[in-house]
């Protein structure tokens, strides 16, 4: 397994837990109402944002590269 595959891996699982529990807190925003879980639910939802703007940015970099 190259560095470069271990690193794509490494994003998507990020991505993914940063959107569960971004629309995770945002469920618990809609059922308690408290203004926290709109914090979290909003910031965790920039991360994945971010997560994915950075996982195409690395991707073109490293294209054609092969890391062992």
């Amino acid at each position: 397994m190259s560095l470069r595959f271990f690193h794509v891996v490494f994003i998507v699982l990020a991505l993914l837990l940063s959107v569960f529990t971004g629309v995770w807190s945002l469920g618990q925003y809609r059922a308690l109402g408290a203004g926290s879980w709109l914090a979290l639910g909003i910031a965790c939802l920039v991360v994945a944002a971010g997560l994915v703007v950075y996982g195409v940015w690395f991707l073109r970099k490293t294209r054609g590269e092969e890391y062992q």
